[in-house]
Formats: structure tokens, sequence, C-alpha cells
């Protein structure tokens, strides 16, 4: 199939849903009710015809030193200072001593990958990005930091290799993130 005529993990997620809806309207017709049995279990199952599209907003006043780090470049979270627990993400509180008597620390930037998967199947808001990988990497420091991998090649990632962290600027939305690459690379 040439890139042309390859249809979107969107175009083909919008397309079975339009079938799926018509199958329930055509359920709804002669039952009176949006309902279907489960392919799987048989058991009936009700089909909210309702959309919901969810965007949020939520304050990281309390971590607003890790954005403004990330912008500066510089990869930090908090340590308390009162029992020396570090945390990823940053935290405002801390979680066991329950003080709130944190500070910034900056983090090493490579680590040992523990774990990666690809991403094929996508949600609906990340079906615009062609197929991708995410792995959760440990750090020196102890503590594990999950984020996308860049890879040239991704049949060359292995669990134990060295990682190194980028800070990088994400389209198409474009906004600064960070991603794990092959310290190789």
């Amino acid at each position: 199939m040439s890139r042309e005529e390859k249809v979107s993990q969107r175009e083909l997620f919008d397309k079975q849903m339009k079938e799926f809806e018509e199958f329930v309207e055509s359920m709804k017709d002669s039952l009176g009710l949006p309902t279907f049995p489960d392919m799987k279990s048989g058991a009936l199952q009700w089909y909210d015809q309702r959309w919901i599209t969810t965007r949020f907003v939520i304050s990281v006043e309390g971590i607003k030193e890790f954005f403004d780090k990330l912008i500066d470049g510089k990869f930090v979270t908090t340590k308390c200072k009162s029992c020396g627990e570090l945390y990823f993400p940053p935290q405002k509180d801390c979680p066991k001593c329950r003080k709130s008597d944190m500070e910034w620390v900056e983090l090493s930037r490579e680590g040992e990958l523990l774990t990666y998967t690809q991403i094929n199947v996508k949600p609906y808001s990340f079906s615009h990005y062609d197929d991708y990988i995410v792995g959760i990497v440990r750090l020196p420091e102890g503590i594990n930091v999950t984020a996308w991998i860049r890879a040239d090649d991704p049949s060359k990632l292995q669990i134990g290799m060295k990682m190194r962290l980028e800070i990088v600027r994400r389209k198409p939305e474009n906004y600064i993130t960070y991603e794990w690459v092959p310290a190789e690379e």
C-alpha cells in the first residue's frame, strides 16, 4: 500500500465507529434502546451516544520550578528536606512524612533502560502520531522516569542499555518535554 493509500489510525477509528454507530442505531430502531450483546461474553452493553471531549486545566503552581527549569534545559525534581525522599514526578508536599519542606535538585540525564513498549494502537488523542515507544529508565539516584524513546533503530533497544534524556519541543503541539535516546546516538 502506498503512503497516499495508507489510512491513518484516526481515519480507521472514525470509519469503524461510524459502522458501529449504524449497527447500534439499527438495534435502537428494533429494540428501542442503544444496546447490543458483547461479542465475547454475550452480556448486554449500553452504548452512550453522546461524545465526551475532555480538556482540562490544572494548577502546576506548586511545581512551577520543574517547568521553569525544563524551559532552561535542566531536568529537576523535588527532595524532602525532612526525610530525604526523592520524588519524580516532582511533588509539592512529601507523601512519606507529609511535610511541605521540599527542595529542588537537578537529576542525572543518563540512566539504564528497565523496560519499553512500542505503542501501535494509540488513544484517539494520540492517533495523529506515528507509532511511538515509551520506556522507563532508572536514574543513578534510584528513581524511574517514564518518557517517550526516540531511536533511529528501535530494534537495537535492549533492556539494560544506557539512555540519555534530551529536552525537546514535541510537534505538532509545540510544547517542551523530555524524551529518552540511546546514549550511543
